[in-house]
């Protein structure tokens, strides 16, 4: 085996462990689905409808990433820390 085949191999172990150690947990992603929609609309977030979907939500993991669902529409998706809230899911 070469060296750069054994880098590669050791690279890609290391990505695949600091995603089940960084996967966003389930508090994560209710914390940003709160917060993205109270700096979307300010009146969404004093009326606490962030709160609302955030505590409405469904959470999955695959280990190695995360997403949540209302009504069974994915709302969030997450990995290595990182939560991004869907714009259409939020929308309608």
């Amino acid at each position: 085996m070469s060296k750069n085949a054994l880098v590669s191999i050791v690279g890609a172990a290391a990505l695949i462990v600091a995603a089940f150690v960084f996967n966003p947990s389930p508090e994560k992603h209710r914390t940003t689905i709160e917060d993205v929609i109270a700096d979307r609309s300010p009146i969404a977030g004093v009326l606490g409808l962030g709160a609302l979907t955030a505590f409405t939500s469904t959470y999955h993991s695959w280990g190695v990433g995360s997403y949540t669902t209302v009504n069974g529409r994915v709302v969030s998706v997450g990995a290595l820390g990182m939560v991004f809230v869907m714009q259409s899911a939020l929308s309608e």
